[in-house]
């Protein structure tokens, strides 16, 4: 079953501990030592990766964003789905 949902991540509150990576694998280290979301399959971030990132999904893996969200130190993601307030 798929769902839509985004994901955002403040780069800005980011500092890279990166415990988002290990469990979603389309959180990736950026150039510039932050985590940052790979919003397609060949490696594109997206949005702009210079601070905060919100990616739109429509696919089945909620649950891995979800627990990517809750390993976040500093609360740094969050994940929204319909009727979440941005």
């Amino acid at each position: 079953m798929t769902t839509e949902y985004r994901v955002r991540l403040d780069r800005e509150v980011c500092d890279g501990v990166f415990a988002c990576l290990v469990r979603d694998d389309r959180f990736v280290e950026a150039a510039d030592g932050l985590a940052a979301i790979e919003a397609d399959g060949d490696g594109g971030i997206g949005d702009d990766a210079s601070s905060a990132q919100v990616v739109a999904f429509d696919d089945d893996r909620l649950a891995a964003a979800e627990q990517a969200a809750r390993a976040c130190p500093l609360d740094a993601i969050d994940v929204l789905t319909e009727g979440d307030d941005e």
